[in-house]
């Protein structure tokens, strides 16, 4: 079972880095902000490299 990826939408600020990285993980909702619409749309590694440690406000973060 593949982790959980949350987004903060409080602390996304819109860029689209994640959802130009991993289109297939990641899309902007409604709101212009950035969701984690399928997880395992990607290799968790692919997840942390290109989008958690590459976001520039840290808001992408493994769920618990």
């Amino acid at each position: 079972m593949p982790k959980t990826v949350w987004v903060d939408e409080d602390l996304c600020i819109s860029c689209g880095l994640c959802v130009n990285n991993l289109p297939d993980v990641f899309r902007f909702n409604n709101d212009g902000k950035a969701e984690c619409y399928d997880p395992s749309g990607a290799p968790e590694d692919a997840i942390q490299n290109d989008a958690i440690d590459a976001c520039p406000v840290s808001c992408i973060h493994w769920k618990d």
